[in-house]
C-alpha cells in the first residue's frame, strides 16, 4: 500500500469525522433549543441515527454516492490523481475546522464539491468537471432553500390551523414526542446524504489506486465494510457534538417553541429525504436553517434574527469559491512537491 492511498484515506475518514462533528450538531439542534432533548441525550440519538442513515440508506438507495463519484474526474498521468484528490480533502478539512471554530453552520457538502471541483479543476481545468452530475447540485441548492423555507413556513401554518382548538398542555405533549422522532428522522437523513457523499469519495480513492473498478453505468458497487467504516467515523465525530452549532442554528437564529421545532424537523426531513431517493445532493445544514427561516416566518418576518442568516448566507456563497480555490491551489502545491 503505497503513501499517497495511506494519506488519502486518512484524509477522507477526517472529513468524514469532522462531518459527524460539525454538521450533525444541525440535526438535533432545534430539539435541543426547545428542550425536547437534553444536549447530551440528543447527541447519543444523533451518534446512532448518523450511524444507521449512512449504512441503510447506502445499502438500499446508493445515488447520492454515485452523483458524488461522478461529478469530475481526476485523470491525471502517474499519482497526480492520487495528489489532487488529497489536497482536496485537506481543504474540506481546514474549511470545515474554520467554519466550526467561528461557530458558522457551513456546508460540508458545498465544501465538499467545492474542494472536489477545484482539485480536479488544477488536474484538467473545465473539462474535469462533469457538468451533467453538477447541474444536480444547482438543482440540490433550489431543492434545499425552497422546499426547506416552504416546508418549514406550510407545515407550520398547518399545526396552528389543526391544533388551534386543542388543549395547549395536551399539543404540547404531543410536540415533545413528535419533535424528539422528527429530530431522529433529521439525524438519519443526514447520515444517509452526508454519509453517501463521503462514501463516493472513499470509492474514487479507491477507483485512483487501482484497488476497484467502475460498473457498467460509470458508479462503484459499494462494498459492505466502506458502508461500515465511514457510518461508525460519522458517529464517532457526532460523539464530539458541537454546541457552538446548536447556539447558532436552534437558538441564536429564532426562539422555538416545540411546535415550531416539530415543524422545521419535519420539514426538512421531508425535503432530505426525497432528495435522498432521487440521488440530489443536498446540505441538510442548509435544508434545515431555510426551514428554521419558514418556521420562523410563518409567525412574523421579524421574529427571524435576519443579520444571522445574512452571516450564513454569506458562509454559503464563499464555500464554493473559498474552499475551491484553497483546493486548487493545494493541489498545484503538492503536485509541485510530490
Amino acid at each position: 500500500m503505497n503513501v499517497a492511498l495511506i494519506v488519502t484515506i486518512v484524509l477522507v475518514m477526517a472529513v468524514v469525522f469532522v462531518n459527524g462533528w460539525t454538521d450533525a450538531p444541525n440535526a438535533i439542534a432545534t430539539a435541543v433549543s426547545t428542550r425536547v432533548l437534553r444536549p447530551n441525550v440528543a447527541i447519543y440519538i444523533a451518534v446512532v441515527m448518523n450511524f444507521l442513515g449512512a449504512l441503510v440508506m447506502t445499502f438500499f438507495n446508493a445515488q447520492v454516492a454515485e452523483t458524488i463519484s461522478n461529478i469530475v474526474s481526476f485523470d491525471g498521468a502517474g499519482n497526480t490523481s492520487q495528489i489532487a484528490l488529497a489536497a482536496s480533502l485537506f481543504a474540506i478539512v481546514t474549511w470545515a475546522v474554520a467554519a466550526w471554530w467561528f461557530g458558522i453552520p457551513t456546508s460540508e457538502s458545498h465544501a465538499l464539491i467545492a474542494g472536489l471541483t477545484g482539485a480536479a479543476m488544477a488536474l484538467g481545468g473545465l473539462n474535469a468537471v462533469n457538468m451533467t452530475e453538477w447541474w444536480k447540485v444547482i438543482i440540490g441548492l433550489i431543492v434545499s432553500t425552497v422546499f426547506g423555507l416552504g416546508g418549514g413556513y406550510i407545515i407550520t401554518k398547518l399545526v396552528i390551523l389543526i391544533f388551534r382548538p386543542i388543549n395547549r398542555l395536551i399539543a404540547n405533549k404531543f410536540f415533545t414526542v413528535g419533535q424528539a422522532l422528527s429530530a431522529m428522522a433529521m439525524a438519519f437523513l443526514h447520515g444517509a446524504q452526508d454519509g453517501q457523499k463521503f462514501m463516493g469519495v472513499f470509492m474514487l480513492t479507491l477507483y485512483y489506486n487501482g484497488l476497484v473498478g467502475k460498473t457498467a453505468n460509470g458508479g462503484f458497487a459499494i462494498p459492505i465494510w466502506v458502508m461500515v467504516l465511514c457510518s461508525v467515523t460519522m458517529g464517532l465525530g457526532t460523539s464530539v457534538g458541537g454546541m457552538r452549532i446548536i447556539k447558532s442554528v436552534g437558538m441564536d437564529m429564532v426562539k422555538l417553541e416545540r411546535y415550531q421545532g416539530f415543524s422545521a424537523d419535519l420539514g426538512a426531513a421531508i425535503t432530505l429525504f426525497f432528495s435522498s431517493l432521487f440521488g440530489i445532493p443536498v446540505s441538510t445544514t442548509h435544508t434545515k436553517t431555510t426551514a428554521i427561516m419558514g418556521v420562523g416566518a410563518a409567525k412574523r418576518f421579524s421574529s427571524v434574527d435576519w443579520s444571522v442568516v445574512r452571516d450564513m448566507v454569506l458562509a454559503w456563497v464563499l464555500t464554493f469559491p473559498g474552499c475551491g480555490l484553497i483546493a486548487y491551489f493545494m493541489s498545484k502545491l503538492f503536485m509541485a512537491i510530490f
